[in-house]
């Protein structure tokens, strides 16, 4: 046990601290952890053997669920409500299209069986959100909102359809059935339906159970947020729904409701989805034999080409037709398309599954996301600032200072009866624009968190510069 932790620990610190090097230098986190991995790995210096296909599907399953959960719990529903259209059929008619234009491709090319073909097209027909903002965010580049919004909700939401895609092809190849697309389109619009709506009623209930337990520790808090996302996932897929897409929209509706400790369990669950993202990360780099690689190279090079300069500008294309989106950012949106972890455990399925040439794919698939992940990852900046995608980062200064010279401060007393005495100030759920700065409680000055209770005498100091929210909030919640 302790070799075992000392191993695992290791892989762990030393992961994240290659992971300053992506920081520093824009190389992509996600090549780091798997270099590590592989450095591990039979074929690297530890030489451990690790073949385990099952038990790294079940990880990455794990794994995906607190990822996704993350992404939606950082996504502010306001600002992908413009382009929540666009990023929903980029989300799943353009994982749809990626999959068949690479499944057309590749049989035009070696003639290889059009169903083979359509499940390698399928394992990678999603995008990593976690790569591309940590590329730009080293880069210090600030893309235009919309163009960072849409990207933000297609690379958070794409995954389900992939994942659903894969299933449904690999469960053609194993029955051997007759498809019905009918069948397939309503298996589809039921699977990510009843995850809508699981994910939309949970998301919105998790505010009020964190606001009414009361805990008398912060740590419990975590525990009951991890055990709600699991059974979230698990009821969904027991009731025929797809998990992935519950607890992503679970993650987003909960954000718009305040609620005890909410910048903490933000923060707490963004650590969890990255301790998640290193763990399947050095597993699947465990898994991969590098000596094997270059058998697939030039295999794995023709898939990405295929993918990166025809599947995915056709997708973003067709997709964002009727959009207001022009050419460049098109192109840019286009050139975003990086692969990342879901991919290569996607590629895991078809072992699970017993399918002919299960190796070969997984080492393809291997491949091309590390060759997506140079090519495309490394040159981002420079396709940003060719494309003229930034935003005007002296317009969103100014905005975002002018309304703090305009604020007003104003003092309000809790008096006696007042019906928010021994409520906690995320059970109000004030407008954000009403700011409670700080308490005056007996003489004792603090700055109220989401679990502060308010009592009797409680003098507030208010920043609101809206006179008519001030008196509108004063009447209806004190």
């Amino acid at each position: 046990m302790e070799n075992f932790l000392i191993l695992f620990g290791g892989l762990l610190l030393l992961s994240v601290l290659f992971g300053k090097i992506s920081d520093k230098y824009g190389i992509p986190a996600l090549l780091i952890f798997l270099s590590v991995g592989m450095l591990a790995g039979s074929d690297g210096v530890l030489g451990i053997a690790f073949d385990n296909k099952q038990i790294t599907q079940n990880i990455g399953t794990v794994a995906l669920i607190f990822i996704l959960f993350s992404g939606g719990l950082d996504t502010v529903l306001k600002s992908i409500k413009p382009v929540l259209i666009d990023g929903f059929i980029l989300a799943t008619l353009g994982v749809f299209i990626t999959a068949f234009v690479v499944a057309a491709a590749l049989n035009f090319i070696y003639g290889y069986p059009l169903i083979g073909t359509l499940l390698v097209g399928a394992v990678i027909a999603s995008t990593d959100a976690a790569a591309v903002f940590a590329i730009l965010r080293s880069s210090g580049i600030k893309l235009k909102e919309r163009i960072n919004s849409l990207l933000e909700l297609e690379s958070g939401s794409n995954d389900p359809m992939a994942i659903f895609l894969t299933i449904s092809v690999i469960e053609l190849i194993s029955t051997k059935n007759s498809f019905s697309f009918a069948a397939w389109l309503y298996d589809l619009i039921f699977q990510f339906g009843i995850g809508t709506i699981f994910g939309i009623t949970f998301g919105l209930m998790l505010p009020v159970f964190l606001n009414k337990l009361r805990l008398g520790y912060w740590g419990l808090y975590p525990v009951f947020s991890i055990g709600f996302v699991l059974m979230l996932y698990a009821i969904t897929v027991k009731c025929g729904g797809n998990g992935f897409i519950s607890v992503y929209v679970a993650g987003i509706f909960a954000n718009t409701k305040d609620f005890v400790h909410k910048k903490n369990l933000i923060g707490f669950h963004d650590g969890i989805a990255w301790m998640m993202q290193v763990v399947i990360f050095v597993t699947l780099g465990l898994l991969v034999n590098p000596s094997e690689l270059p058998n697939v190279a030039f295999q794995g090079f023709v898939v990405a080409l295929i993918l990166m300069f025809i599947a995915r500008p056709i997708s973003v294309f067709v997709c964002l037709a009727l959009s207001k989106y022009n050419f460049k950012e098109k192109l840019f949106i286009s050139w975003v398309g990086l692969r990342g972890v879901v991919p290569i455990i996607l590629a895991t399925y078809p072992f699970v599954a017993g399918i002919e040439n299960s190796q070969m794919m997984f080492n393809i698939v291997f491949f091309m996301v590390l060759f997506s992940v140079l090519v495309q990852g490394m040159s981002l900046a420079k396709v940003a600032k060719i494309l003229g995608v930034q935003s005007d980062e002296a317009k969103t200064d100014i905005q975002h200072a002018s309304p703090i010279f305009s604020s007003q401060f104003k003092k309000l007393t809790i008096s006696q009866g007042s019906q928010v005495i021994g409520k906690s100030l995320a059970e109000l759920e004030l407008d954000e624009k009403f700011l409670i700065v700080l308490v005056n409680r007996l003489g004792e000055i603090s700055k109220p968190t989401g679990a502060f209770e308010f009592k009797e005498k409680d003098l507030l100091i208010v920043l609101c510069d809206d006179d008519e929210l001030y008196r509108k909030t004063i009447s209806q919640k004190f």
